[in-house]
């Protein structure tokens, strides 16, 4: 039988860490749909928001957390979260994670939302250094084994085991080998998801191509809750340029002094939040939209002319140097931005083990919702909660004691007799073009329930086309990823239409006001619809 004690399902920084965590606990198997390093890891260029600088407070790190979420943060998760991230720091720097320093502390940055400088990161790349080394390591791990180029299809329940007397609960997954076309059940005590997020749900976003919310799906259609999906965080700094895809501008330029213009030279922040260009990321993404919107602009523009060319090249290089690829001297020329999806405050519903609410099913980083952002995330928050919640759920699973004797339930073979091939293919380009540009248009920056009404008919349709080729095709990567984005999509809407009020991230123009009898968080299940 094809079995792992743990399958993981993605590798980023969550699902590498809880693999490192766990191999000398059982066996592992990280599979991944494109390259081991493919992740929203690599991405993150900010860096890990904790509390190192003796003059800087766990209390004001909560504080900051909970006023950025708007009310909706699970002020447990937030005090938890932050009293482990030094604890977390070290853990990576013992792994062989080289932070920027200055002398002999740790170089600390501050971002959107922070009161003090908390940011601890490597240059401008922070993420893609720490996906460097822990990959190296669990490479080198003899217990763990990393499949590239595999995609899961469904996760194995109990209606999918040859023991028909199975418990209630995830067994594994159904994972496609995107060469071959063969798909094969995987077996495992515990599945986790570690997915990332859902960026490419949109037409325009920060994130790699690999975010197309396969997590959230999956766990969806098995039964799982899902939460908060109407909190989409749009990044306000995306470069805006024909030759750069999916480069991000980090918001630490903004805590080093860059300065928010519009075409003709006007600082335009001063006019919506007392923080100016350092106000919270929702409401920077909105003045940037209604600033482009009121002039007819395709853009506006990020000012870093302040700091001299040899300042810039030490302490963003990676930014520097790609700025300068497509014809951008940022130290005499203010970069072209606009606001991009960059990042998902819902998922799949866990505890604060990182536990879905379908039995042996966890899920880790962006794709769960453990409820420490709220209604908005605070700026660097994300790498800090995918770190914590790794360790936490392997030291869960560690002290589970049911685990070494626990059978694992071996799937039924997929059944593709039937399937045929797909013969035309124009069809998921234009199906993905028409959901991408449906979400950004009806269900973007700002909302209403006109919008949503029309999008979530829009969607069900194209969702209805979607299932006939799935259930008809042979499955391919493309037809798999574009089924998860169209019903991520309708559970963003879903979840959307529930919130009668502006909240954070969600701003209706129908309910333009905080309405605390919507102080709650939105959850969905299957059942639910």
């Amino acid at each position: 039988m094809n079995r792992s004690d743990f399958l993981v399902i993605g590798s980023g920084i969550a699902g590498l860490l809880f693999a490192l965590k766990t191999a000398d606990r059982g066996t592992v198997r990280v599979v991944t749909k494109r390259g081991a390093s493919d992740s929203n890891t690599s991405f993150a260029q900010g860096g890990i928001a904790s509390v190192i600088d003796p003059k800087d407070s766990f209390d004001a790190h909560i504080q900051d957390t909970l006023r950025v979420g708007v009310g909706l943060c699970r002020r447990s998760i937030v005090e938890m979260v932050v009293r482990e991230g030094p604890g977390c720091i070290e853990d990576l720097i013992e792994y062989g994670v080289d932070f920027t320093r200055k002398g002999k502390n740790l170089a600390l940055a501050r971002e959107g939302g922070h009161s003090a400088n908390r940011i601890v990161h490597f240059r401008d790349f922070t993420g893609q250094e720490i996906q460097r080394i822990l990959l190296e390591r669990v490479l080198a791990h003899p217990n763990i084994r990393v499949e590239e180029n595999r995609m899961a299809v469904g996760l194995v329940t109990e209606r999918h085991v040859k023991n028909r007397g199975a418990l209630r609960g995830v067994y594994g997954a159904y994972v496609l080998d995107v060469e071959s076309g063969r798909i094969e059940g995987i077996a495992a005590k515990r599945t986790i998801l570690a997915t990332g997020g859902a960026g490419k749900v949109y037409i325009y976003t920060s994130n790699p191509d690999v975010a197309t919310g396969d997590g959230i799906a999956l766990a969806y259609r098995a039964g799982a809750r899902v939460a908060n999906l109407e909190f989409v965080q749009f990044h306000p700094t995306w470069l805006y340029h024909p030759m750069a895809k999916s480069f991000l501008l980090t918001e630490t330029l903004r805590g080093e002094g860059g300065v928010l213009r519009r075409p003709d030279g006007y600082a335009f922040m001063k006019d919506y939040h007392p923080d100016l260009d350092l106000a919270p990321r929702d409401v920077v993404a909105r003045a940037i939209d209604r600033e482009m919107k009121s002039s007819g602009s395709k853009c506006v523009y990020l000012d870093m002319t302040h700091m001299s060319r040899e300042d810039l090249k030490v302490r963003f290089p990676y930014i520097y140097g790609s700025c300068m690829e497509v014809g951008i001297d940022i130290a005499v020329e203010s970069i072209p931005v606009v606001p991009a999806t960059h990042y998902f405050c819902g998922g799949v519903d866990v505890d604060e083990w990182g536990r879905a609410s379908l039995p042996n099913l966890l899920a880790l980083g962006e794709v769960s919702h453990t409820g420490l952002h709220g209604a908005n995330r605070l700026a660097s928050n994300s790498l800090l909660e995918a770190v914590v919640f790794a360790r936490r759920a392997a030291r869960f699973v560690s002290d589970d004691d049911s685990l070494p004797g626990e059978r694992i339930e071996e799937p039924v073979p997929w059944d593709e007799q039937h399937a045929e091939s797909l013969t035309e293919p124009v069809i998921l380009d234009h199906d993905w073009d028409e959901c991408r540009r449906l979400m950004w248009d009806y269900v973007g920056i700002v909302r209403s329930d006109r919008r949503l009404d029309i999008a979530l008919q829009r969607i069900l349709q194209l969702g209805k086309t979607i299932e006939d080729l799935y259930w008809k095709c042979r499955l391919t990567l493309d037809l798999l990823e574009l089924r998860n984005i169209v019903l991520v999509g309708e559970l963003i809407i879903r979840c959307a239409q529930q919130r009668k009020e502006s909240r954070g991230l969600h701003y209706t123009e129908t309910y333009t006001q905080t309405d605390d009898r919507y102080l709650r968080e939105t959850v969905i299940e299957k059942a639910d619809l």
